[in-house]
């Protein structure tokens, strides 16, 4: 399983999107990969919409109830069989090079744990013109500092990390992964622009600053396992690094 990539994709009530998602992985020009989606408990056609491709590298575990996107990718990577994890949410699209561009990447330099560039996309999947990218090296230090990578362009080698698991912090769900992942591997961005991210409205990214500051701090505290007065300075560190991100690395395309 040295060669395979696991594509770990939570979903709930995503049958709109879904189809598309797949189809992305579908057209991948790097073929060893399985792909992973846990229905968490939807309400609409998810289930049907994923088991309706005739594809044996594609599994759909389903929840009874809604869990959260936390367990519904604890549950993933359970799962899963490779020894390279990607991520990719259930409305999120990658360009077919994606896998093998970033493999490639990974394999010459040695690296265990990368990202890359990524457009955003309206609804519809038509570039909105942001283009968002990062840091070119991504230490514990900057990690702590803000969640730079997108989570539909970060892949991580599990010789290095082994199982990872995390608890429910809503939007900072992923941050809690790579705040693990970075303990054993540094991050490196490969500055090419293989995924489009899905704006939504009403989706946990779009929640408000105040809800998105809050979560940070239950990370922090709760997670990370630092006291309050730490957990504080870390979450201002992060509001601040934020506002850098969209000034240095939010461009206009």
């Amino acid at each position: 399983m040295n060669d395979l990539v696991s594509v770990i994709t939570p979903a709930y009530n995503s049958a709109r999107y879904i189809g598309e998602t797949i189809c992305s992985v579908l057209s991948q020009t790097y073929e060893q990969w399985e792909m992973i989606v846990v229905d968490d408990g939807s309400e609409d056609e998810t289930a049907s919409v994923v088991t309706g491709f005739d594809e044996k590298r594609i599994r759909c575990i389903r929840h009874s109830e809604k869990r959260g996107v936390a367990e519904a990718r604890n549950t993933a990577l359970r799962y899963a069989r490779g020894r390279w994890i990607a991520f990719l949410d259930s409305d999120d699209l990658w360009e077919p090079q994606k896998l093998e561009r970033q493999l490639d990447f990974m394999q010459e330099h040695g690296y265990g744990f990368s990202y890359t560039n990524y457009i955003e996309v309206d609804e519809a999947a038509q570039p909105t013109g942001r283009l968002v990218t990062g840091p070119r090296h991504i230490g514990k230090r900057l990690m702590y500092g803000y969640c730079w990578p997108g989570c539909l362009t970060v892949m991580y080698d599990t010789q290095l990390t082994g199982l990872i698991q995390t608890a429910d912090i809503n939007i900072t769900d992923d941050y809690a992964i790579w705040l693990k992942v970075v303990q054993k591997a540094d991050c490196y961005l490969l500055s090419e622009t293989l995924g489009r991210h899905r704006c939504r409205s009403g989706s946990l990214s779009h929640r408000s600053v105040f809800y998105k500051t809050a979560c940070h701090y239950r990370l922090f505290r709760c997670v990370e396992g630092h006291n309050a007065i730490v957990a504080i300075g870390m979450t201002f560190v992060n509001l601040v690094m934020g506002l850098m991100k969209k000034i240095l690395y939010v461009k206009k395309v």
